[in-house]
């Protein structure tokens, strides 16, 4: 029973004092620099106000709208980095396999303009000594290079 009533003592005690913290007036004033000062007791300054406080109870649901709405534009700009960021990746591919394109073309013409210049063309058979083209297999070889030119050159 003491228990009891040590608890509700403490309690009206707690909201006694809880309450006095809450400041019902605010006084604005200003002091001889110009400077603008508020305090929740009278100064006796010359300048010295009343200001009219409200007070309002929060809307929860106006505030569980304004979550959602910054969840979701937190959501939405994520959302586009990562888009951002996969258009970017997707564009270096893209630019890596042209320059790779590219290479192979400068390798085919440069490939062709040597089948041109070169008086006989030869290949290596497995043991590594050279076998001589015959016309008919210089001009396919010529042929197969064109061909490559124009599958994997643009211009």
């Amino acid at each position: 029973m003491k228990r009891k009533r040590l608890l509700i003592g403490f309690s009206l005690l707690a909201l006694t004092l809880g309450t006095g913290a809450m400041a019902n007036e605010v006084y604005k004033w200003t002091d001889d620099d110009g400077n603008v000062h508020y305090e929740d007791r009278p100064s006796g300054s010359r300048t010295e106000e009343l200001m009219a406080l409200s007070y309002s109870r929060t809307d929860s649901s106006s505030v569980q709208r304004q979550v959602e709405t910054q969840t979701a534009s937190r959501t939405a700009r994520r959302d586009a980095r990562a888009k951002a960021d996969e258009e970017k990746k997707a564009a270096a591919q893209e630019e890596a396999a042209a320059a790779d394109k590219q290479k192979k073309c400068d390798s085919y013409r440069a490939r062709l303009q040597t089948f041109i210049q070169s008086r006989r063309l030869y290949r290596q058979d497995e043991n590594g000594e050279r076998v001589y083209l015959d016309e008919t297999q210089a001009q396919e070889a010529r042929d197969r290079v064109e061909e490559l030119i124009s599958e994997n050159c643009t211009s």
